[in-house]
């Protein structure tokens, strides 16, 4: 079994088109497709969404026993399904399920043309599962047959290019067995682990990632033998364990930021004292501190390079989902000063400091 990468990302939300409209005007998608009750998806409305190798789609319930519209319930909008290409989808299927996943939805095929797109779903962790997915043929389509693609403006340019990596949050007590799940049954391997300390709040970090490399997940739970902090919030707002973030990846992120800054993308803000010493925590830094502070980004280091971050604000009504900018100069893990730094400007965003 090989897990190539994502393949695309599903977010359940309360309304696809305004949700569209945001990551379209704000973020720079453009809209490669749609699906509804017309075109074979029954009970919902998709949208799909495109930016560099990203492909993003927004479903909403239409009715109300579609599994979106308990997610959104319970959840709010949020990350639904992180897709898996895959070489063989049956393969791939049956091995996970006889490794200890939980089947979702059987294999199926879609074929319109030359493109043929195999899928099946198995679980990944709390509510979001894991679709497989085979693709033959022109990759211009999404899902054959099912989805009608758009006309799409090849020459515009984006800031974002790939999905980096997922955070998410998980309650208490469930971050080893979450772990063990995914080298036990995915064959992920544990490359990184950490503990927080943030004043008198703690959290447990560990990141699992697949043999491609492509696929990777920072597990974060909080250390309930501290003061609360903003993860319990999120594991309680979001109504259980869920992404906290996705972080995409941008070449030359200070340009990034800026432009995203500019159609109205807010930031979590970083006090301008964290610069006062950055140069002699980062040697040789690859972008001059004066612009590092000008927009807000964040640099640290590991064995291989340096690493440059910066996380937008929540645009959800319950606080919960949110984005990261990441640049990576050689970097292939994760630095430890950053996470502290990260954590400290998502918690002045929620006490209303920033």
């Amino acid at each position: 079994m090989k897990l190539s990468g994502i393949d695309h990302i599903e977010l359940y939300v309360g309304d696809a088109r305004q949700a569209a409209f945001y990551y379209c005007t704000a973020f720079g998608f453009q809209v490669h497709g749609q699906g509804g009750p017309e075109t074979g998806l029954k009970g919902q409305r998709s949208i799909l969404l495109g930016q560099g190798d990203i492909r993003m789609v927004l479903t909403s319930p239409l009715v109300a026993d579609h599994p979106a519209a308990e997610f959104t319930r319970k959840h709010g909008d949020g990350v639904a399904v992180i897709a898996l290409e895959v070489d063989d989808v049956e393969t791939a299927y049956e091995e996970l399920v006889r490794r200890g996943a939980a089947s979702v939805s059987a294999p199926a095929k879609y074929a319109e043309g030359d493109a043929t797109v195999a899928t099946a779903e198995v679980s990944g962790f709390a509510d979001v599962t894991h679709r497989l997915v085979e693709r033959e043929g022109p990759r211009a389509e999404f899902l054959p047959g099912v989805f009608r693609m758009s006309e799409v403006d090849t020459g515009a340019g984006g800031e974002l290019l790939n999905i980096d990596h997922f955070a998410v949050c998980v309650p208490t007590r469930t971050l080893s067995p979450t772990v063990s799940y995914y080298e036990d049954v995915f064959g992920f391997s544990q490359i990184f682990e950490e503990y927080i300390e943030v004043g008198e709040q703690g959290m447990y970090s560990k990141v699992v990632q697949s043999d491609s490399k492509l696929v990777t997940l920072t597990l974060i739970e909080p250390d309930t033998a501290r003061q609360r902090g903003q993860i319990d919030d999120f594991v309680q707002w979001h109504g259980g364990a869920g992404v906290q973030h996705v972080a995409f990846t941008a070449d030359g992120i200070t340009d990034a930021v800026r432009a995203l800054a500019g159609r109205g993308v807010r930031f979590a803000s970083t006090p301008p004292t964290y610069y006062d010493t950055l140069a002699e925590r980062v040697a040789d830094l690859a972008v001059p501190v004066a612009e590092l502070r000008e927009v807000g980004v964040l640099v640290d280091r590991d064995h291989w390079g340096q690493l440059l971050q910066i996380f937008t604000e929540s645009m959800h009504v319950r606080r919960t989902l949110f984005l990261e900018i990441i640049e990576r100069r050689g970097a292939l893990t994760f630095g430890s000063g950053n996470i502290k730094a990260l954590y400290e400007a998502k918690n002045r965003e929620l006490s209303g400091i920033a």
